[in-house]
């Protein structure tokens, strides 16, 4: 079986490494005349030894990054005359070979090899047809291989990759996870827009939360750089006639509308040349808004995408492909009824997308003295603080809850005015705002965060200030500042603007399975009625996104700008799931990863059974009739795993206890988490050698998450994660690069098998269809508690290629994982403890490292 067939490759591994000294010796020996030529160059005085700044500086060149500590611990190891501070030779070849040689990829050459010191191109040849899933190797691709990474020119001349150069050519992009083919756009463009998930950016202009941080317009540079192709754009009326971008309401800084366009339209193709969509928030009088018109011509030009094209002449949307180059302006439309003569029009405001919900709002009026300010900034501070702490509280106490921020209240104040939507600038505080000439009473309110009860979502009021400051609005504006019993459900559009509107025109949503007159349209729905409709009309919300765009945004009360989680809106096929991209952490991560599958161009292709018929993402077997597909991970090693930032127990060095988990995000019923035992003491080059089994049923639309975690008896800390969409997974043995880091990665191999009948449920060979619903939330804090397994007996190669490990104690419970250098609260989620009857099974499931072919 599996088990005798690892401890028979362990035994060959023993027998050619130790009881056949000579041998041994033989076979290093051209790898040590490299090293005695490496030793000879490095010995820069000549003195046939080598300091520690030598080694440095030599490791430096040989593209050798290790932590100094590390390097110097085993520096002194090596340095076993008399502890002298230098390295003769063979101190340097037991140093260089300590520290390059990985024994995982040394028992892997040797099983491809038959036990040879190197790889010759016939064994290469094999190694990637039969473990990398390569076709049609050729013989000169393996000598490219040699020639590129192989470092011992002798072994170059007898075309030979010795351990050194296939441990490089494992460790190059060739060796990463990641499909190479999948850095570029790679998937069909020419099908309607509707048919692709769009990166969308919500709030673009903002740096950090919602009601007090700076607006720039060098956010909307970084967000299309990064490859979005959705930005926000919300118009107020500004001074002197000119439109301002910034969060309406709030004290967030305001900065104008020209700048922004001029920022578009230089950074919107810079890294591609797939369609940028404007989602323009409309908030001005018809004269601004003239101007705003006027801009997005004379600035964007030919790139400004005005074709006349008719509804009826199309029947369906235009593609990427088809629009590259092109910038399209989502807004509202006049409607056909309208005189072609005149030059604005009613259409409804009640449909806005974005609406600030009044308790969300710091200020409906101006502050007139910065006491007054000041009071609303400190309260504002208050309230974030409060918000964020509730977060954490509330997921804890509900790991399944969707959103991390408050539903809004079921009972509203009937006190507010139509000015919630008229035009106006919201400050006038700063030294380059006058004062307006127009004068209202000013409708100061506050609204309030207060603390949450238990297992209640509702916010309620608190004091509100009065004044009767000046505010500047256009007479129009202030026209509509009428009681709510008595308010005018529309607004006034200026004709110039509605006409810059073609593809992306936007509309409510009345009812999902209502046939739209024109697929040209797009609805804007909060996350919350968003995830009402899915989880009510899961299959209508489907169809009405196989028929044209929508586009879901946060709830008004992140004010903190957190996100939430878009796999779910991605299973209904919602094209536009805009999210804070200034909030750094998991929800981003997952958004990289899924955009990162078609060249990070913005779009991607939506699976086939979401463009046309009946699909409902729900259903435990969604998909009747097709094959699944099993990913079977094994989890090898890890390499140069860093300390945690802020770890829970301060300062220990460098030594942590490393453990790998694996999430699967996708359909409701492929979610699931598993992990790895934890290995004691080592974070340079950690073993697990442990297989994981997961089911997918639509592998298109999943995402496989790496979490490496540092177990701590308090807890765990987070060292670092890896998201690929399942899709963009190569086979075979990979490495796998946490993101953001240059040279911590795991090992692992992996295999995709097709698979029919029924997924089983949690249990049976290491649980391996775990379909506990918390853990397969993706945006929880839960409480985590993670066990360690058992070691699988005397594991042999466990104990010839890492360090000792301890034996393991009964399960810990822990904290909750303290999110690093990040705004998004709903970041890493983590494990539930594994029952024991699974994680006894799973240990008897480890399976072998390397099979022979």
């Amino acid at each position: 079986g599996e088990e005798a067939r690892t401890w028979i490759t362990g035994l060959k591994y023993l027998m050619a490494g130790i009881s056949d000294e000579d041998s041994l010796a033989k076979r290093q020996r051209t790898r040590d005349q490299w090293l005695k030529q490496t030793f000879t160059e490095a010995d820069k005085n000549g003195d046939g030894s080598l300091s520690i700044s030598e080694v440095l500086h030599l490791l430096h060149k040989l593209n050798v990054n290790l932590p100094r500590q590390k390097v110097k611990q085993m520096f002194k190891e090596a340095d076993t005359d008399d502890n002298q501070g230098t390295l003769g030779f063979e101190e340097f070849c037991s140093f260089y070979k300590m520290m390059s040689t990985r024994r995982d990829l040394y028992l892997l050459m040797l099983t491809y090899s038959n036990h040879k010191d190197h790889l010759d191109t016939d064994d290469i040849t094999r190694f990637l047809e039969n473990e990398q899933k390569m076709t049609k190797v050729t013989k000169d691709h393996c000598l490219e291989i040699i020639n590129k990474f192989e470092p011992c020119s002798e072994n170059q001349q007898q075309a030979v990759l010795g351990i050194d150069g296939f441990t490089n050519y494992m460790r190059s992009p060739a060796g990463d996870i990641f499909n190479p083919e999948h850095y570029s756009v790679n998937q069909d463009m020419t099908q309607p827009l509707s048919n692709y998930f769009i990166a969308s950016s919500h709030n673009t202009y903002l740096m950090g939360d919602q009601l007090m941080s700076q607006s720039r317009v060098d956010m909307y540079a970084w967000v299309l750089q990064a490859g979005c192709r959705c930005v926000e754009v919300d118009c107020w009326d500004g001074q002197d006639g000119e439109p301002i971008v910034h969060h309406g309401y709030t004290l967030t800084s305001k900065i104008l509308f020209k700048d922004v366009i001029e920022t578009i339209n230089k950074y919107a193709f810079a890294k591609n040349d797939y369609p940028v969509i404007l989602s323009i928030e409309n908030h001005c009088s018809v004269p601004q808004q003239k101007k705003m018109a006027q801009y997005l011509v004379e600035v964007l030009g030919d790139k400004l995408d005005v074709s006349n094209v008719g509804a009826e002449e199309s029947g369906r949307l235009p593609s990427p492909e088809s629009l590259r180059g092109k910038i399209l302006v989502k807004g509202k439309k006049l409607p056909p009824n309208i005189d072609e003569n005149a030059e604005e029009g009613d259409v409804s405001d009640e449909d806005s997308a974005d609406e600030m919900e009044d308790d969300c709002k710091l200020m409906n009026g101006d502050w007139k003295t910065s006491a007054n300010r000041k009071q609303v900034e400190n309260l504002a501070k208050r309230k974030l603080d409060n918000l964020m702490k509730e977060s954490k509280i509330r997921d804890r106490e509900d790991p399944d809850s969707f959103t991390i921020a408050a539903l809004p209240p079921s009972g509203k104040s009937t006190d507010k005015t139509d000015g919630s939507k008229g035009g106006g600038d919201e400050g006038t505080d700063t030294a380059d705002e006058a004062p307006s000439s127009t004068k209202r009473t000013g409708r100061s309110f506050i609204g309030s965060f207060s603390k949450r009860k238990k297992k209640s979502s509702k916010l309620k009021k608190t004091s509100s200030f009065e004044d009767t400051d000046t505010d500047q609005e256009s007479t129009s504006s202030a026209s509509r500042a009428q009681p709510h019993h008595s308010r005018k459900k529309t607004m006034k559009l200026s004709r110039a603007l509605s006409d810059l509107v073609k593809y992306t025109c936007s509309v409510g949503l009345d009812d999902v399975e209502a046939q739209a007159a024109c697929s040209w349209q797009v609805s804007s729905l909060s996350e919350t009625k968003a995830h009402q409709l899915m989880q009510q009309k899961a299959a209508s919300f489907i169809q009405f996104n196989q028929r044209q765009l929508s586009r879901i945004y946060p709830s008004s009360y992140r004010v903190d700008s957190s996100n939430f989680n878009p796999q779910p809106f991605w299973n209904s096929g919602c094209q536009l799931v805009a999210l804070n991209y200034q909030s750094e952490g998991r929800v981003l991560q997952l958004n990289r990863a899924k955009f990162y599958s078609n060249g990070n161009c913005g779009y991607i292709l939506k699976p086939a059974c979401m463009c046309a018929g009946a699909f409902n993402p729900n259903l435990e077997d969604p998909l009747p009739g097709r094959m699944r597909k099993q990913l079977v991970l094994k989890i090898i090693s890890g390499q140069q795993l860093p300390k945690p930032k802020d770890s829970m127990l301060g300062d220990r060095g460098e030594i942590i206890d490393p453990f790998v988990e694996v999430e699967i995000i996708g359909l409701p019923v492929d979610c699931c988490k598993e992990q790895t035992r934890v290995v004691d003491d080592n974070g340079f080059n950690p073993m697990w050698e442990e297989t994981l089994v997961f089911s997918v049923h639509m592998p298109e639309l999943t995402l496989v998450r790496f979490l490496v975690w540092d177990h701590d008896p308090i807890g765990q800390d987070f060292i670092g994660q890896r998201t690929i969409a399942f899709n963009s997974m190569m086979p075979g043995y990979r490495h796998v690069y946490l993101e953001g880091m240059e040279e911590a990665s795991i090992f692992v191999h992996v295999a995709v098998n097709d698979v029919t009948g029924k997924a089983r449920a949690a249990g049976g060979i290491k649980g391996l269809f775990n379909r506990n619903p918390k853990q397969a939330s993706l945006d929880s804090h839960a409480v985590v508690h993670h066990g360690r397994k058992h070691p699988f007996g005397a594991h042999l190669l466990r104990r010839t290629a890492s360090a000792p490990t301890r034996g393991q104690p009964k399960p810990k419970k822990g904290f909750p994982e303290i999110a690093i250098d990040t705004k998004d609260y709903s970041s890493e989620g983590a494990s539930e403890e594994r029952e024991s009857e699974d994680r006894d099974k799973a240990s008897a499931a480890t399976s072998h490292q390397f099979t022979p072919p």
